[in-house]
Parts: C-alpha cells; sequence; structure tokens
C-alpha cells in the first residue's frame, strides 16, 4: 500500500472506481444502491471489453483513518457530483443548517443550486442535490429537519436535472393513485415519508402506479430498475402541514372549560365559586383550578361580577366541595397508588385539617359518574361520601405452596397471595375499581365510619342527607344499583335498574351485627330511581327516573321526575306514594316541551318558595333550562325562548341564575337571570351577560367571529304506517359555516358530524375540536338523527331495530338537504363520527361508496357479531339488532350471529372505497379495539386506503388530551389530504 508522508490512501475511502477498475474499488454512483441489478443479455455494453483503468484522482482534503474512526465530534460523508471525475468529504457537524451545507457545496463544486420549494424541490437549476439515509432511501437535501438529516445522512450526490428527467421519462408523468398527491412533478417525489411512521398504513390500489412508485427512486443513472422498495409515509409538505395545524389547534384545545360553580351569601353580598378545567397535553392530564369572584348589583338593576385577579390551582385534586355556609371547603386528593386517600379541610385562609385515610379503611373515593356522591350535613360536622370498598382478603399461600389460614391483607416475607375469586365490574371506565361503599368522616376527629348494614349486591352513589329537625333521626338517602347476577357496562347507560334507599345514620353503631339498621327501598313501584334531593323545607325528596329506558331497553331514553313526602316525624312507612312531577312525552307539539332529558340535578336546585326546581335539559338540538313546580307540575323555560345557544345552569343566587351558554361558534359565556313576575305573579327571568373570566387568544376569537350556524329541519321521505306519530315529524341538523362571502356557486367541504349512542344528542354548543375544524375551512352538518334526545319518546324509540337502515337513511337525507339548499359541494363531503356514530360512518362509506371521499371513525361498532361476546353491554347489541329485551341471551345463536351481521357495517365492506382514518382505543371495553381492527384489515385487504392510530392506554371517549388532541390533528390533516384544502 502507498503511504506518502504517512498518509495511507486507502484509508481516506476517497477513491472513484472507474470501469475496469478492480471490484474492491468502485464506488456506486446510482441514485439507490443495488445488489440484485437485471441483466439484459442483448446489451451490447456487457458484451464490449472493459475501458482501460483510469488514473485515480483523490479528493481533498484526505482524511485519516483513526481521525474517521475514533473522533466522536465529526461526521464524515462521501459527496459526488455528477460529471465529476472526483469525491469529496465533508463533516456535516461543520454546519448549523442547510444554507451553510449548501454554499458549501456550491463553493466546493462550482455550481449554483436553484431555489427551492416544499411543493416543486429545487426549481433554476441544472442540478439537484440528493442524499441517501441510514434505510438506503435516497431523498432530497431539505425535505426534513436538519438534525434528522445529520444523523441519518450516509452520503450525499449532486444530481443532474437532466439525469432525474430522463428517470421519470421511462414511465408517465403523472399517475393516479390513492395516495392523495399526482406524480407530475419528480422532484416532489423524491421523498421519503417521515412524520409519525408507527401509525401510518397507506395502500396502493392500482397496480401499474404501485410498481412505478416504487421503482422511480430505485433506478440507477443507467435506468436499470432495482428490487428495493421505496417507503412510503409523510412528504415534507405534509409535515409543515402537521406542524401548521398544530399550532392552531393547540390555542383550541388550551381554551378552559366550566366544571361547577356555587354561590354563598354573606354579609357583603353573594360570593361565586367556579370550579374550571383545562388540558395539560405535557402531563396528560386535566388542570383543574378555582377562580371566585364577588357578585355586585347595582342599583341601575345591572350586575357586576368582580374576579379575583388570578385562578388558584387544585394541584393533585380529585375533588372539591364547599360546605352549605361556604365558610368550609373539603379537598379530596386520591392516590395514584396504594397510598392513603388525603382529605382536607380550608377554612378561608388556610388549611385546618389533613386526614389520611389507609387502605385497609376504603380505597379511592368516587368522584364522578353514578357513584359519585360526597354531602355535607346541615351543621357541617360530617360528610358522607361514597368510596371503594378496601380490598377483600385473598387466599395466601406460604413458600411450600400450603395454605394459610386466617391471611391478612399485610405483606408477609414468606408467604404470597392468590387471585381469589373474579368478581364482575360495571365496565367501561370502571375497570379494576372495587365495589362502591358509603362511608362518613367526622371533620372534627376525622374518624371514618362504614355504613352497615347495606348489601353487597347494592352498588350505591348519589348519597345526601335527610333533614335534620325536632330532633328526628337523620337518614342517609342514597341511589343503588343491583349488581348480584350480571353487571352490565354502567357508564352512558340509563337502562340499569336502579332504586333510591335510605338508611337510619347512628352516631355509635350497634356492637351487635344482629341488629343491624334496616335499608328502606323508597321506589320499589317504579323501575328507576336516581339524583335524590330533599326540598330546603324537607319536605318532599324528588328524584329522576329513567324508568323508560330500563322498560324499554333503551340505554337512555326520555325521563321523568318524582317527588315523596318525607314524614315530618322521622319515621319511613312500609310503602311510599310515589307522585309524578313530569311525565314521559311520547310526541310533543311544534314549540312544545318535548320530555326531560336531564343529565343530572343541582346540589341545591331550589328557588325560595320551596316547591320550585330549575334544571337544564334538551330541548330538541339545544339545552334549555326549565323552573319546575312540583306541586302543579308546571314546566316553564327559564332560558331566553328566542336564543339558538345552548343554556345549562350553574347556581342559583336565591331566586336568580347563574349559568353558561354557549353555541358552536361562541364560547361559554356566564351568564345572570335576574327573576321578574309579571303582572299575573307568574316568574320569568332577564338575562345580562357577564364579563367572562374565560380568555381566549386573538387568533381563536378571529376565526369563531368569521362563523355562523342555524338549524336545519330535515322532512322524513320514507314515512311508513308502522311509524309512531313522532317519528314522521322532521329532524334536526345544524348547519355551521362561514360567514365570509365565496364565489358564486362555491361552498367550502362538509363535514357530516355523527353522535353514538344512537341514543345521545350532539347539542347546539361551543366543542374545542369541532369549532377548530370549523376554523380551517370546513362547514358542519351536525345531524341529530332520529333515535336521538330531545324529541320526545317515539323519535327515539322508533330505532332500535332498524340500526344500519333507518339511521343510516337520516344522514344520508341530510347530507342530500343541504346539497339541495346549496350549502354543500357534493364532490367534498367527508363523514366523523364515534361509537355509533363510527357505526353510521363506516356503514355510509359502505351504503353510499360514491358520496364520501374521505372518514373518520372513533371506536367505531363495525361488526357487531364479533363484538357481543366481549364487550360490557351485549344487551345493546341484542336491542338495538331487534328493538326489544325479549332476545338477550348470554349464548347467541347462529341466528342471532347473522342478523348481528346483517345490520353491520361489515356487511358491506366490499363496496367501500373511501379513504378511512381509524382512531381507536385498546383499553375500550365498550368497543373493543379488535371490532376496529377487524374492519380496517378488511379494508386494507381490498386495497383501500386506512391510517390507524391506536392509543395504548385510552378507553371509549379517547378524551385524555395528548389523545384529543393527536385524534383532531389527524383528522384535520386527513380531511385536507382529500379535500385538496
Amino acid at each position: 500500500m502507498e503511504v506518502i508522508n504517512g498518509l495511507n490512501l486507502k484509508d481516506t475511502e476517497l477513491r472513484l472506481g472507474l470501469p475496469g477498475a478492480q471490484e474492491e474499488q468502485q464506488q456506486e454512483v446510482s441514485c439507490v444502491r443495488s445488489n440484485n441489478k437485471r441483466k439484459n443479455n442483448d446489451s451490447k455494453e456487457e458484451s464490449a471489453p472493459p475501458p482501460p483503468a483510469k488514473t485515480q484522482i483523490v479528493g481533498w482534503p484526505p482524511v485519516r483513518s483513526n481521525r474517521k474512526n475514533n473522533n466522536k465530534n465529526v461526521s464524515y460523508v462521501k459527496v459526488s457530483m455528477d460529471g465529476a471525475p472526483y469525491l469529496r468529504k465533508i463533516d456535516l457537524k461543520m454546519y448549523k443548517n442547510y444554507p451553510e451545507l449548501l454554499k458549501a457545496l456550491e463553493n466546493m463544486f462550482k455550481f449554483t443550486v436553484g431555489e427551492y420549494s416544499e411543493r416543486e424541490g429545487y426549481k433554476g437549476s441544472g442540478f439537484v442535490p440528493t442524499y441517501e439515509d441510514k434505510d438506503g432511501d435516497w431523498m432530497l437535501v431539505g425535505d426534513v429537519p436538519w438534525d434528522m438529516f445529520s444523523s441519518s445522512c450516509q452520503k450525499l450526490r449532486i444530481m443532474k436535472g437532466s439525469e432525474m428527467a430522463r428517470i421519470f421519462s421511462h414511465y408517465p408523468r403523472t399517475c393516479s393513485t390513492n395516495l392523495g398527491f399526482d406524480l407530475s412533478s419528480s422532484h416532489r417525489h423524491l421523498r421519503r415519508l417521515l412524520f409519525r411512521p408507527t401509525f401510518i398504513t397507506l395502500s396502493l390500489t392500482q397496480s401499474p402506479c404501485k410498481a412505478w412508485i416504487r421503482r422511480f427512486v430505485a433506478m440507477d443513472s443507467s435506468g436499470t430498475d432495482s428490487a428495493k422498495e421505496v417507503h412510503v409515509g409523510l412528504d415534507s409538505t405534509t409535515e409543515e402541514e402537521y406542524a401548521t395545524q398544530s399550532k392552531l389547534l393547540k390555542e383550541f384545545i388550551n381554551i378552559p372549560s366550566i366544571d361547577k360553580a356555587w354561590i354563598f351569601n354573606s354579609g357583603s353580598g353573594s360570593q361565586a365559586m367556579f370550579a374550571l378545567s383545562q388540558a395539560n397535553l405535557l402531563a396528560n392530564k386535566g388542570k383543574k383550578f378555582m377562580l371566585s369572584g364577588h357578585i355586585s348589583k347595582e342599583s341601575n338593576q345591572s350586575v357586576n361580577f368582580h374576579w379575583a385577579p388570578f385562578p388558584v390551582e387544585m394541584t393533585g385534586a380529585s375533588a372539591f366541595i364547599p360546605s352549605p355556609s361556604g365558610l368550609k371547603l373539603l379537598v379530596i386528593r386520591n392516590p395514584e397508588n396504594e397510598s392513603p386517600t388525603k382529605f382536607e379541610i380550608w377554612n378561608s385562609s388556610q388549611l385546618e385539617k389533613e386526614f389520611h385515610i389507609p387502605q385497609k379503611v376504603h380505597g379511592s373515593v368516587y368522584v364522578d359518574g353514578w357513584f359519585e356522591g360526597i354531602s355535607w350535613n346541615s351543621d357541617e360536622t360530617r360528610v358522607a361520601y361514597i368510596a371503594e370498598e378496601p380490598s377483600r382478603p385473598k387466599p395466601t399461600f406460604d413458600h411450600l405452596g400450603y395454605y394459610k389460614k386466617g391471611n391478612s391483607l399485610d405483606k408477609d416475607i414468606g408467604s404470597w397471595k392468590g387471585e381469589g375469586d373474579w368478581e364482575e365490574e360495571w365496565g367501561e371506565a370502571y375497570a379494576g375499581k372495587r365495589q362502591p361503599a358509603l362511608f362518613v368522616i367526622d371533620v372534627d376527629s376525622g374518624e371514618v365510619k362504614p355504613i352497615k348494614g347495606i348489601p353487597r349486591s347494592i352498588s350505591v352513589g348519589q348519597v345526601v342527607w335527610s333533614p335534620n329537625s325536632n330532633g328526628t333521626a337523620q337518614y342517609l338517602v342514597f341511589a343503588g344499583w343491583l349488581g348480584d347476577k350480571r353487571k352490565f357496562g354502567i357508564k352512558y347507560c340509563y337502562n340499569r335498574p336502579c332504586a333510591i334507599y335510605a338508611i337510619k345514620f347512628i352516631s355509635d353503631e350497634p356492637k351487635d351485627d344482629a341488629n343491624e339498621v334496616p335499608i328502606h327501598n323508597l321506589t320499589k313501584s317504579i323501575s328507576s330511581g336516581f339524583c335524590p334531593r330533599f326540598s330546603k323545607d324537607g319536605k318532599f325528596l324528588v328524584f329522576v327516573s329513567a324508568k323508560s329506558a330500563v322498560d324499554s331497553g333503551a340505554h337512555w331514553a326520555t325521563e321523568s321526575l318524582h317527588r315523596i313526602d318525607w314524614p315530618s316525624d322521622g319515621k319511613l312507612p312500609e310503602s311510599t306514594n310515589i307522585v309524578d312531577v313530569i311525565q314521559v312525552v311520547n310526541c310533543p307539539n311544534d314549540g312544545c316541551f318535548p320530555g326531560l332529558y336531564a343529565t343530572g340535578l343541582l346540589s341545591d336546585p331550589w328557588l325560595s318558595d320551596g316547591h320550585s326546581l330549575m334544571l337544564s335539559t334538551y330541548w330538541r338540538s339545544c339545552r334549555v333550562i326549565l323552573s319546575v313546580n312540583l306541586l302543579s307540575g308546571e314546566v316553564s323555560r327559564a332560558s331566553p325562548s328566542d336564543s339558538d345557544y345552548s343554556w345549562t345552569t350553574f347556581a342559583l343566587d336565591g331566586d336568580n341564575i347563574v349559568a353558561v351558554s354557549s353555541s358552536p361558534v361562541s364560547v361559554p359565556e356566564i351568564n345572570y337571570g335576574k327573576k321578574v313576575l309579571d303582572s299575573a305573579g307568574k316568574p320569568s327571568w332577564q338575562w345580562s351577560n357577564i364579563q367572562s373570566p374565560i380568555r381566549c387568544p386573538e387568533k381563536v376569537m378571529s376565526e369563531l367571529s368569521s362563523l355562523q350556524f342555524k338549524f336545519l329541519k330535515v322532512p322524513i321521505s320514507d314515512v311508513s304506517e308502522g311509524l309512531a306519530e313522532g317519528a314522521k315529524k322532521p329532524f334536526e341538523a345544524i348547519y355551521v359555516s362561514s360567514s365570509k362571502s365565496k364565489e358564486s356557486g362555491k361552498c367550502d367541504p362538509l363535514i357530516a358530524v355523527l353522535h353514538g349512542g344512537p341514543h345521545s344528542i350532539s347539542p347546539c354548543s361551543f366543542s374545542r375540536n369541532m369549532a377548530y375544524l370549523s376554523s380551517i375551512g370546513y362547514s358542519q352538518l351536525i345531524v341529530n338523527y332520529r333515535g336521538s334526545l330531545g324529541f320526545g319518546e317515539d323519535a327515539l324509540q322508533s330505532l332500535p331495530g332498524k340500526v344500519g337502515s333507518q339511521d343510516v337513511k337520516d344522514v344520508l337525507a341530510a347530507v342530500d338537504y343541504a346539497i339541495e339548499m346549496g350549502l354543500a359541494d357534493p364532490s367534498k363531503i367527508t363523514v366523523l363520527g364515534g361509537s355509533h356514530g363510527g357505526f353510521l360512518t363506516t356503514h355510509l362509506i359502505g351504503q353510499a361508496p360514491n358520496k364520501f371521499v374521505a372518514a373518520a371513525a372513533r371506536n367505531p361498532v363495525c361488526n357487531i357479531a364479533s363484538m357481543v361476546g366481549i364487550t360490557d353491554i351485549p344487551d345493546w347489541c341484542f336491542f338495538e339488532a331487534y328493538g326489544d329485551q325479549n332476545h338477550y341471551t348470554e349464548a347467541p345463536s347462529s341466528e342471532d350471529l347473522s342478523r348481528f351481521h346483517q345490520i353491520s357495517p361489515i356487511a358491506h365492506i366490499s363496496k367501500v372505497k373511501t379513504p378511512t382514518l381509524f382512531l381507536l382505543g385498546s383499553q375500550d371495553l365498550r368497543v373493543p379495539i379488535s371490532n376496529g381492527f377487524q374492519y380496517a384489515r378488511a379494508l386494507k385487504e381490498k386495497g383501500v386506503e386506512v391510517k390507524v392510530l391506536a392509543f395504548p392506554n385510552d378507553n371509549h371517549p379517547l378524551d385524555r388530551p395528548q389523545t384529543d388532541y393527536e385524534s383532531f390533528l389527524n383528522i384535520a390533516v386527513w380531511f385536507n389530504k382529500y379535500c385538496k384544502m
């Protein structure tokens, strides 16, 4: 080996192997390396003798091998240029960005780099800088972030523009694919798609295009094909779009939501306290905080809220509950492991007391859902609440495997615990949670008493204290759900039988278990009772009933309101008389009360007269505030009757109302309703807007200011004789669009938005995610098809037994209606839905394969036949398939499975050709992830373009902050791709 001045030329590896040189000296100059080039036996070039070897020309400066191999602070790569007889080596770590690198290459090879465009690559130049990455794929320099390029670049090649054009001349310049881009620009397609490759699954349907895309970058400079395939992912334009869209989406995600409010009266006036929450993307949790304000009533009858300068973050707080007087605040902090649960009692200035409740007493406190219930007693000395019962003892074995009697919950080094008997759980969102049980804590001593006498077969929730007057016995009144046989999923399900129970509270528990305090079922004559509330004077116990859901089988249906006269002597009779206050409405007249659809009641919903309560309910596609007279049953609308916004009551200030209103195009606003009486003594409320504590970014407010919405009444096209009267009436859709003027005949792309359930509703209220989609140029058609809440029981009960048919027709009718009215471009319609909305989404792309250019489905029901055996609500499958409860069984027959398949989207999969995005939660017990995977894989099998995002720690709602954020970011980019936004 020749050595010149100590320099080993071979170690510099800068020799160019020209034709005729030895094999080990050959240097590949093709665009993509290949070890399996196709041979052409007819080629004259192969049979020709090799030309004589030429003198090597070595690039400068040479690099010693010890520098190359041992110095970790350098990153040398070889650089070649078409037409240049030499190679160079450069250290990428000498450059901080692309402009510095390109300038150095220009000086090194004496050429000019054209202007770079993310869409067109390098324009205005005879040369194109390219590079090979670690995977052997060739890409344009500049197409990925600098750090990614500098860490993955293996070699650089400055290719002649004419050479690239010649490569592309072998195949058509344009090619139709389902990738969402054309192939008309050669520079554009020398890019490997890089963004989030874990979640990307793209399929090519047309075989000529598929072969061409695989081969065009796999050809060397001689035009010979390589067997190496190009990896398809995100191009730089799409990556840039992700970055742009993510910035705007984050502005919307950061908008806080108002969760609860309390009003307290003091000598200086009323004090307001609001609980708010905000997404914390980095922590992937909701950030909770509290904001206080003073309510001042001016002499001119105006009302002002004087807010505290800053909110107070409730770090680590699971729940905070003010006492009735507002003088104390209970803060509960649930543990994330086996640590104790913390109870904190605060006054206006400091922490008064803190109690740690160990796991052997109880587990975490239930702070949301059906079993939530935290209640102060009237003298503020005790708090009743629902918590997980302590862990039940498990079988214990010693080191020899022998069963040990008298096992305990404490750990023993010489033993190990078995699993014990498996117990039913309440399904979605309650996995791993233990049986809810009732406890009372003394806020002075911290002593915790479990309430005995309640059978374990009853899961308790929503506890309240009975009035304490005249020395009568005080009761704990609560809702209870029986779970002695089978526990079906309970979240979102109002059709689970439940009752209102009462048990006498005795501060000193009886020592003899034989003298256990009896439990009273107050609602034996009705199949459902929950949300118990006592009137201010203690004369009435009011509760909500979902008996129509329980009796029919629908997971949610029209509700009713009832009252029980509470005995003044505190002695409960054997049977109670239940008085109907609001009955189920089957077929409401136009403009009239459509029935009760309340999601709950305020902790203190009463006006000063003692027999009127305020509640919020759905009224067609809006949410309204009602005043209900318990004595007469009269229902009147308290929120403005001419408002198209949705209204929710949050607290009462005497007879005045603190409420929040919003719409699809306006963020939540706080309103104050002042009670006034007309000449006949009938109450109504005058509303004024309160300066909101929620501060939205100017960008968000600007985008929202350009939006508008209206209601569409969609007529029923196929009215059959068997339909009930209420099911023959038009249903509603909310149309959201830009208010900016457009060219004649042009419409923004439309998203058909479909709610789940099916017995649920999309109210006319603010949604951060949907407002974001509107702000980037999409109109929305939010369809409340027949079967939705808010339109009476007839319309709701018309859907069971017809899912996959009637609801699909309703959505198509709404879309066609929007097209006929000139509100939508039929060539730019997409569809988005979750759960049953995903069921409709996947049905629509099968039953109307030419209607939608793109679809997005969140945890969709795709195959009921495969879902029925693994979902937490198998009864839903039977009820929606047959329309009754008579067919349910734990062992479906072949006829049942055939019926389930027949009404499922997968029955129409052979017709689907719409590109579809799937968003799935791995912890989903309602619609297990296998349902979405099966459908997505079946689409891929038939060549439909599919993209799947699977979130390993999310369940059915997909509502964890990071999941919610990433889901709608991908929905936006997915729809933009096919609507050419």
